[in-house]
């Protein structure tokens, strides 16, 4: 009895793999592995880099201005969140990493304490290039993303 179910199992199977192929030849494209990339869609390219989520980022650089004092810091998450350090505030945002190397960073939330003019200066500077990011790039340890007015430099924290 249970030969008579598997043999009219793999007859069903048979029927409907057949099925398949011919209604795939039939609208012109093969069936299964063997079917071509469609070279309308964009492919990503072998030198495209992946950024690297999870990794956590201290600000060099601001416009080959160097940080000083407490550094800004940066973190992405595999959630798309950005998080770190301004050199003021803590801060939290969504960011998304983008074809061809682009990064967009969405509005920040803020915690809101006080600090002196300085480093609530050096925090603005900061944040606004962070929102401004246009692209980004990783040269050994040290992530750059450039920005509409420059560049920021972070390297890997450990």
């Amino acid at each position: 009895m249970n030969a008579l179910r598997l043999a009219a199992l793999l007859a069903t199977f048979a029927t409907v793999s057949a099925a398949h192929a011919q209604s795939a030849l039939t609208l012109g494209r093969p069936a299964g592995p063997t079917r071509q990339v469609d070279n309308k869609v964009p492919q990503p390219l072998e030198r495209d880099k992946v950024f690297p989520l999870g990794a956590s980022w201290v600000a060099v650089s601001l416009n080959g201005k160097p940080f000083s004092g407490d550094r800004p810091s940066f973190r992405l998450d595999d959630q798309l969140r950005a998080s770190g350090f301004g050199g003021c505030n803590s801060y939290t945002a969504t960011a998304y990493p983008l074809r061809e190397q682009g990064l967009a960073v969405g509005p920040f939330a803020l915690t809101k304490r006080s600090c002196d003019k300085a480093a609530q200066a050096t925090e603005q500077a900061f944040l606004v290039a962070l929102r401004t990011s246009a692209k980004w790039d990783i040269q050994g340890r040290t992530l750059i993303i450039r920005t509409q007015n420059g560049e920021l430099r972070f390297e890997r924290a450990i």
